[in-house]
């Protein structure tokens, strides 16, 4: 199967994946009138979603390494079907709340399980690129699926995004069992021989997707609340959104580019760079009207410039356990979204979006500092083939 089918098919995954993640946000009052709850009652499911793929990312990445990713893969797609219909079908909020928990779980295994065949089929040039061109599959849902979703649930009722999303997945389990290449056999020993991850070591590697994370997502998370308050209208803030989202896919197309021709290392250095200059600027009062907007593209494309060039840098470093290594990666960029969000709030409440941006920028400051110092060896012990 041409490597570009699996391009294809890993961007079509990590779409209907992506949309999924996003469309429970504008459904949650329909979802909390239901079942008559609280807004923020209703938002438990984001909640629940977010912390299982927390979890359970590094978790399934080391079974992909274990019985092969190819099979995880299929059981983690078979798993997000189950757990959307289950999601549509849910009669009280107690069964949608262990649904979204599933589909969390299930999405954790797809997502680093599709960047790690995608970074495996890439031609070695292009590693980035390709990883970058998977990622705005994620991108896309936002500003593509979500909305459609959103339609479809204005006719057919909440309910029917998820029995969509869930046949969906069947089809891209038969899609994906077709473009992968075959797992060992079942009974081989595919842990024996692989390299051993020490903590220290992926401490150093993964960091600066935290700090990235942090700094981005503190005020990404508030950028509504800001806009807001700073007297713009619905449409506005929207379109202001809209440059946003544009940046995103535009900043990682093009970090994935420059990933390839000048580094991850550097190119992850420009990207921090960037951003903590673009938050100096909002935390210093630069933004409103037009002049925001602008801000928001600039500030959203050097911001993404980030994670394609890490991805790969990643996928390269550690080819034997790419499937665990990134699933790592992604826990490292859930866990920097929830400390930018909990940072950014106190922040709000301290000073408001000046103080957050500031101290957004100083994080980023810190993540390009780290970036430039740090070794970032490999230090590996294998295993020993006798290891069960």
């Amino acid at each position: 199967m041409s490597p570009r089918w699996r391009l294809a098919c890993g961007w079509l995954t990590l779409f209907v994946v992506g949309t999924d993640l996003f469309i429970i946000s504008p459904l949650l009052s329909p979802i909390a009138a239901e079942f008559d709850r609280s807004a923020a009652s209703a938002g438990l499911s984001v909640t629940a979603f977010s912390l299982t793929y927390l979890v359970s990312a590094p978790l399934i990445g080391q079974l992909a390494d274990r019985i092969g990713r190819r099979r995880t893969l299929i059981a983690c797609l078979l798993g997000f079907a189950a757990a959307n219909f289950l999601t549509g079908m849910a009669p009280d909020f107690t069964w949608l709340l262990a649904a979204r928990v599933a589909a969390g779980a299930a999405a954790a295994g797809t997502s680093p399980l599709i960047y790690a065949g995608v970074g495996e089929a890439a031609p070695p040039a292009r590693r980035a690129t390709w990883m970058a061109i998977a990622v705005s599959g994620l991108l896309l849902a936002l500003s593509i699926g979500a909305p459609a979703g959103t339609l479809v649930a204005s006719y057919w009722g909440w309910r029917a995004p998820f029995l969509v999303l869930a046949l969906l997945s069947l089809a891209l389990i038969a899609a994906n069992r077709l473009v992968w290449p075959g797992d060992q056999k079942p009974g081989e020993n595919t842990m024996a021989g692989l390299p051993v991850l020490r903590p220290a070591t992926m401490a150093v590697w993964l960091l600066p997707t935290v700090l990235w994370a942090t700094a981005l997502y503190g005020v990404y998370t508030y950028l509504g609340v800001w806009l807001a308050d700073a007297g713009l209208s619905s449409a506005e803030v929207a379109r202001a959104i809209g440059f946003y989202g544009v940046g995103a896919l535009a900043g990682t197309l093009i970090g994935g580019q420059l990933a390839d021709r000048f580094g991850t290392r550097r190119t992850m250095m420009i990207s921090l760079a960037g951003l903590a200059a673009c938050l100096s600027a909002f935390g210093a009062g630069v933004g409103t009207g037009w002049t925001a907007d602008a801000m928001l593209l600039i500030t959203s494309i050097f911001a993404q410039f980030f994670f394609p060039a890490q991805q790969a840098g990643l996928a390269r470093q550690f080819p034997q356990r790419r499937a665990l290594v990134l699933a790592l990666n992604n826990s490292a960029l859930f866990l920097g979204i929830s400390t930018g969000s909990l940072i950014g709030g106190e922040a709000m409440a301290w000073s408001g979006f000046g103080a957050n941006a500031a101290i957004g920028a100083a994080i980023a400051c810190i993540g390009f500092i780290f970036v430039a110092s740090s070794d970032r060896p490999q230090r590996l012990i294998r295993v020993p083939n006798s290891v069960p």
